[in-house]
């Protein structure tokens, strides 16, 4: 009698024809999900975590980076930035105390090179007290009596407030003349003629004016933002005026090139080009009428093709040489 022994099953491994029961299924599904924790705690540290994100989102333009604020300032121009310090007295702080900083970089993205042909005198004050006896003395103002010379349209410096050397009398002068210069703008454009001044008369609505022109050179002497508001206006005269002597056909002389990109720009950049130059000082108000680039303190280099400014240093050399004139004077009264 045979005895049967039943057959172990294939393995599924050893035998390849052999199929897992899930294969037809398809791929595993992943349904985990986290879990919701319900505590006091937990609810307590979510409140938290939601107030401290409020907190630190920006919600006006201070709660930005400090960097990204000087950044946006300095796209705008001095007037705006002005505008601007009057929204609150938060902003008004702010760019009270970054002055320096945000002119620093209005001027080095638009105003290049107007800040070196209008550079701001020297207050006295700034000095070194053994000079100020020697800058005053009456012997030093009968030497520079030429230079101060009472025109119409400017107002003289203080000698007990600004230095009284040459470099900063020629400024001084200069930013004065600027404003006066943007003040009868509208004139010119409409063609309406600036009301003239008899000589040896001064009448009342020429000393309000050149009084008031003065204040605001004096306020520039110790803002930043005021010297670069300043710049802002002479580059609209400016513009203003090359454009207006353009559209004269009449006028063949010489001047800037200044493209449609150019006047809307904002920028003094195309003055860098080669230009006439501008080396006269306009003595009178009549010399308005065909003034269009004043740009003093400067200089056309035909071997180098570009511009030579007075340097920033002049100033300086200027008293250097003041004190040893009066050491000469002094050795030789001995």
């Amino acid at each position: 009698m045979k005895t049967l022994h039943p057959q172990p099953p294939s393995s599924p491994i050893s035998d390849p024809s052999s199929q897992l029961p899930w294969e037809d299924e398809g791929p595993l599904e992943d349904r985990t999900e986290k879990l919701i924790l319900h505590s006091k705690r937990t609810a307590r540290q979510s409140k938290k975590l939601q107030k401290k994100k409020r907190n630190t989102e920006p919600k006006g333009l201070l709660d930005l980076p400090y960097e990204l604020v000087i950044e946006f300032l300095s796209y705008l121009r001095p007037s705006d930035v002005f505008r601007l310090s009057r929204v609150s007295k938060t902003l008004h702080g702010f760019i009270t105390q970054e002055t320096s900083t945000i002119v620093k970089h209005i001027i080095c993205r638009r105003y290049q090179c107007l800040e070196k042909c209008f550079r701001y005198p020297v207050l006295l004050e700034s000095m070194d007290p053994s000079v100020h006896s020697i800058l005053q003395s009456e012997e030093r103002q009968e030497i520079i009596g030429i230079h101060k010379k009472p025109y119409q349209h400017i107002l003289p410096s203080d000698p007990n407030i600004v230095c009284t050397c040459l470099t900063c009398m020629l400024r001084w002068n200069a930013l004065c003349l600027v404003i006066d210069f943007a003040h009868w703008q509208p004139n010119l454009e409409k063609g309406e003629p600036i009301p003239m001044i008899p000589r040896g008369t001064q009448p009342q609505w020429n000393t309000d004016l050149i009084v008031a022109n003065a204040a605001i050179v004096s306020k520039a002497l110790r803002s930043p933002l005021w010297h670069a508001l300043i710049l802002e206006v002479h580059l609209n005269s400016t513009v203003c005026s090359i454009r207006r002597h353009g559209e004269n056909k009449g006028n063949k002389r010489r001047r800037f090139h200044m493209t449609k990109e150019d006047e809307l720009s904002g920028t003094d950049y195309f003055l860098e080009r080669s230009g006439p130059p501008s080396l006269d000082f306009p003595f009178h108000r009549d010399n308005y009428y065909m003034l269009e680039a004043y740009m003093p303190n400067r200089g056309w280099n035909r071997e180098k093709e570009t511009w030579m400014y007075v340097p920033a240093d002049q100033h300086d050399r200027d008293v250097e040489a003041l004190l040893k004139w009066i050491e000469r004077r002094r050795l030789q009264g001995s």
